[in-house]
């Protein structure tokens, strides 16, 4: 027998969630993008960025977006490459080793504490099939998510999914969705330097009037603040 009611989905889920921005930014060029990183990208993604801007969810969890300035969490930008390359050096030393070959890690995302979010793209081919992994900030634990981004997103801002690797506290604020203000975004190139200590960020926001909290993410619009101020970045 035939559902009359089909279940939603992961985006429609989301868009429930969290509603997405009025205001939209110029659509994506998929086959220039593909073509630069020379790969195809999932449906699910596209139709992610097609709804929500180059931003921030909850607070805390930044997707790559080709179309954002940052080369933080540009999809095409030179820090996808360097991140890329760094967890292969640590699988070849050892050191926090992924859950699969580093080969098959395309980075798609991160959080303000540092984590990384990852393609598992396998099959290569069928990039509607990848799943989502998740690496520590400096740290040798990974989490793999059996689903697509968009699936993955869904789960854990409605409390389905908790991350090992992310704040016991990360819905207990505003779950929304806040676009990134690009012309504001212009970071150099990062360096494989040590990150931005988190305490000296919220000694900081105090210090100029933010509400940081005392432990769990510290607020985007803080870190963002902090690293224009200081040049940190």
């Amino acid at each position: 027998m035939t559902d009359a009611y089909p279940s939603p989905s992961p985006l429609e889920r989301l868009t429930r969630l969290v509603p997405p921005p009025a205001t939209r930014q110029p659509p994506v060029d998929w086959v220039r993008v593909e073509a630069t990183l020379g790969i195809s990208l999932p449906s699910d993604y596209k139709h992610l960025t097609a709804t929500y801007d180059p931003g921030c969810f909850a607070g805390y969890l930044w997707i790559h977006d080709p179309r954002h300035t940052s080369v933080h969490v540009s999809l095409v930008g030179p820090a996808a490459d360097l991140l890329r390359e760094q967890v292969r050096a640590d699988e070849a030393q050892g050191i926090c080793p992924p859950p699969v070959d580093a080969a098959l890690l395309l980075p798609c995302g991160g959080t303000d504490n540092g984590e990384r979010l990852f393609w598992v793209t396998d099959p290569r081919e069928r990039p509607d099939a990848w799943t989502v992994a998740v690496n520590e900030a400096r740290g040798p634990r990974w989490f793999v998510f059996d689903g697509s981004l968009t699936a993955f997103l869904t789960s854990v801002l409605s409390g389905e999914t908790a991350v090992p690797q992310f704040p016991g506290d990360l819905l207990e604020g505003d779950i929304g969705f806040e676009p990134s203000d690009l012309d504001q975004w212009s970071p150099p190139m990062p360096s494989p330097t040590p990150p931005v200590d988190l305490g000296a960020i919220r000694v900081w926001g105090r210090a100029n009037g933010y509400a940081v909290p005392a432990r769990g993410r510290v607020p985007a619009a803080v870190r963002q603040a902090y690293e224009q101020a200081t040049g940190d970045n």
